[in-house]
């Protein structure tokens, strides 16, 4: 746990050298790196999504909507997801077969908030079929080096993944994310890259105003995620706090509360 009101350190077995999975966090590099691609005339980010994509046109669903929320689309992409390991096989190829037929997976017209990691999947196809590279090389270009990080990455080195331990103590395998599902929820990173995330998007501001993907509650910009074995919740206030909590075997509520608890604590109006 890492916050603006103590110096990183290692707790609970958490290096700050060793990589971790932040989940549905990887959707604030997706939305930071859509706002800086429309800032540099690369697209824009009422682009219908059938400019970048072959879908149906008509469907009215921007990048704007996809990453607010608000596309209509389901949280998950449509057939029988495996509980061991849910998106493994989500590859390019399936989000291909999808796309003519978007319209038709919409549950209602665009605009009203429903949260999707589908809606995530598409915004980072669109954005590297605009790009016309990997979803790797578009986030480094336009918003990890800007902002000085390199330890945020889709497949860090097995040696330095900290993952939890499971029965008999070994390792849990972690979810395959690599595929269609990486920007929605794929990237693993060193906590001090997280907090060095955090505090450079929502308290420096080095790259601007946030990007859409953060939610709010008041003078709070937050995200939080989670994977079958690790949770994570990130957030920063108007006046300059933040936090950074990431655990491992634990579920996810109680990761938010322990981040609101700490802001609470370090005197953040609630």
């Amino acid at each position: 746990m890492f916050s603006s009101a103590a110096p990183p350190a290692v707790r609970d077995g958490h290096a700050v050298d060793r990589f971790v999975p932040i989940a549905s966090l990887t959707k604030v590099v997706t939305g930071t790196a859509l706002v800086r691609m429309a800032a540099a005339g690369v697209l824009t980010l009422d682009d219908p999504v059938e400019r970048w994509l072959p879908t149906a046109s008509g469907t009215g669903i921007t990048l704007r909507h996809l990453a607010l929320h608000t596309s209509g689309l389901p949280r998950l992409p449509p057939g029988r997801l495996s509980r061991r390991d849910p998106y493994a096989a989500f590859d390019r190829p399936t989000l291909d077969r999808l796309l003519p037929r978007l319209g038709t997976l919409a549950g209602r017209p665009p605009g009203q908030e429903e949260y999707s990691n589908l809606g995530y999947a598409v915004l980072g196809a669109a954005l590297t079929a605009a790009s016309g590279t990997t979803y790797e090389e578009l986030v480094t270009e336009h918003v990890l080096r800007p902002l000085d990080i390199t330890e945020i990455t889709p497949d860090p080195d097995p040696g330095r993944r900290l993952l939890p331990p499971g029965l008999l103590g070994r390792p849990r395998r972690p979810w395959t994310m690599t595929g269609a599902i990486l920007p929605a929820g794929g990237l693993w990173a060193t906590p001090r890259a997280a907090a060095d995330l955090v505090v450079r998007l929502l308290v420096e501001r080095r790259l601007g105003a946030p990007a859409p993907s953060w939610q709010t509650a008041g003078p709070l910009r937050w995200h939080n995620g989670a994977t079958r074995h690790a949770s994570v919740f990130a957030g920063a206030t108007d006046d300059g706090r933040w936090v950074v909590v990431h655990r491992l075997n634990a579920p996810p509520e109680g990761t938010d509360r322990a981040g609101v608890e700490i802001l609470k604590e370090t005197g953040v109006p609630s």
